[in-house]
C-alpha cells in the first residue's frame, strides 16, 4: 500500500522552509515590561509559548500535507478481450469407444478449453442424432463438468449424424455479432443418418460466417470420408485435418490454437484515492486548539 502513497503536488513542501525562516527571523516587537517575581511569570510564559508553538507548528504541518495533496495510486488495467465464439462438436457413437478414443479427446479438448480463457465455448455432440450440450458462454468449467461426465452412448451408438452436428451448431451463431466464429467438428465416422444434407449444413455454416476446422479420427477412407471433410473446411475457409495417433490428435488442437489467436488489448487506468480531507481536519483541529489557548491567556 505505502509503495503506491505518493503526493500530487510535492514542492508544497517548501512552505516549510519559509515557515522556519519567518519563525526564526520575521519576530514581531513588542513593549518591554519589568514586573517583581520575573523568574516565576519566565517560567510560566515559556511553558505557555511551548505548548502553543507545539499547536502552532502542527496545524502548521497537518495544513502544508494537505496542500501537498496526499493520494494512494492504483493501476487498473481493464481488458478488450476480442475473443472468439468456438463451437466444440464431438462424435460420441459406438465407434469411438474403441481403444478409448472418446476419453483421449475429451482430455485434449478439455486443455483446449482451459487455453481458451477469453473466449465463448459451446458443446455439441453427435451420434445417432445431434444435439447442443452446452450454448455459447464463458462459463469454461460448465462445459468440462459436462465433458467429463459425457461417455459413448450418450446420444445413441449405431449411427453418426455428422450433417445435423454442423447444421445444429452452425445455429448457435445465429444471433451472434462477433466478427470470429469457429468451428471444430471432430470424427471417426461418416454421417449416415441423412437427417440433413451435407449441402445445406455447409450452406448453415457459410450463412453465419462460420470458419470450421474438420478433424478425422483413424484410418481416412475406411474410418471416415476425408473427401467430405475437406469439403466442409474448404468451403467454409477452415482447415482439415487427420490423426491416427494421440500425438497427432494434441498437435492438430495446439495448431488450430495458434491459427486462431484472440486479438486482446489492456487499456490501463490510474486510480486516486485522496486522504487530503483527514489532514486538513487535524490542521484545522490544532488551528482551533491554538486559538482557544491563546485567548485564554
Amino acid at each position: 500500500m505505502l509503495n503506491n502513497f505518493t503526493f500530487e503536488y510535492p514542492l508544497v513542501f517548501l512552505l516549510f522552509l519559509l515557515f522556519f525562516i519567518c519563525n526564526r527571523f520575521c519576530k514581531p516587537k513588542g513593549v518591554s515590561l519589568y514586573f517583581p517575581n520575573m523568574m516565576m511569570l519566565q517560567k510560566a510564559s515559556t511553558q505557555s509559548r511551548w505548548f502553543l508553538n507545539t499547536l502552532k507548528i502542527l496545524a502548521f504541518i497537518f495544513l502544508v500535507m494537505a496542500l501537498a495533496s496526499p493520494i494512494q495510486e492504483d493501476d487498473i488495467i481493464i481488458k478488450n478481450d476480442k475473443g472468439y465464439e468456438i463451437s466444440l462438436i464431438l462424435d460420441a457413437s459406438g465407434s469411438m469407444s474403441e481403444y478409448n478414443k472418446f476419453g483421449i479427446v475429451k482430455e485434449i479438448v478439455k486443455d483446449f478449453v482451459d487455453q481458451r480463457k477469453h473466449d465463448k465455448l459451446a458443446l455439441s455432440i453427435f451420434a445417432d442424432f445431434a444435439y447442443v450440450a452446452v450454448p455459447l458462454t464463458y462459463d469454461k468449467n460448465s462445459i468440462k463438468r459436462l465433458l467429463q461426465r459425457m461417455e459413448v452412448g450418450i446420444a445413441g451408438r449405431q449411427k453418426t449424424a455428422l450433417n445435423e452436428a454442423l447444421f445444429l451448431s452452425s445455429n448457435l451463431f445465429k444471433t451472434s455479432k462477433s466478427k470470429e466464429k469457429i468451428a471444430i467438428l471432430l470424427t471417426d465416422g461418416m454421417d449416415n443418418t441423412e437427417t440433413i444434407p451435407l449441402e445445406v449444413a455447409i450452406k448453415t455454416a457459410k450463412k453465419y460466417g462460420i470458419k470450421v476446422y474438420t478433424v478425422g479420427v483413424g484410418n481416412a477412407g475406411r474410418d471416415f470420408n476425408p473427401a467430405v471433410l475437406q469439403k466442409i473446411s474448404k468451403e467454409t475457409g477452415g482447415k482439415y485435418f487427420s490423426a491416427n495417433t494421440i500425438e497427432k490428435l494434441k498437435e492438430i488442437y495446439s495448431v488450430i490454437n495458434r491459427l486462431e489467436k484472440s486479438e486482446i488489448k489492456a487499456d490501463k487506468y490510474v486510480k486516486k484515492t485522496y486522504y487530503f480531507q483527514y489532514l486538513l481536519a487535524l490542521a484545522l483541529l490544532f488551528l482551533v486548539s491554538y486559538f482557544i489557548v491563546s485567548n485564554k491567556e
